[in-house]
């Protein structure tokens, strides 16, 4: 399994939607679009879980790509830092 960054989504962008996108190269095993704690509004950003495979395929396909008039980034998420 991979855990995929999803950088610069629309914040009209609703997770059905994503999960359609993303779908097409593989199992979608979960998505979540991070929401601002205060207003539920989208930052703009989230997380889908993927099989490698398949989360391969997806990088390199909608990395860059334009998704509701924004471009995707699209990459393997990198572990949070530590907050002491």
């Amino acid at each position: 399994m991979k855990n995929l960054y999803v950088g610069n989504i629309p914040y009209s962008a609703k997770e059905e939607q994503l999960v359609d996108l993303f779908s097409q190269f593989g199992e979608v095993q979960s998505l979540n679009i991070i929401r601002d704690r205060e207003t539920g509004r989208s930052r703009g950003f989230g997380f889908v879980m993927m099989e490698a495979e398949s989360a391969q395929k997806a990088i390199e396909a909608l990395d860059g790509k334009e998704f509701e008039g924004r471009r995707l980034r699209v990459n393997e998420a990198r572990p949070r830092p530590k907050r002491w």
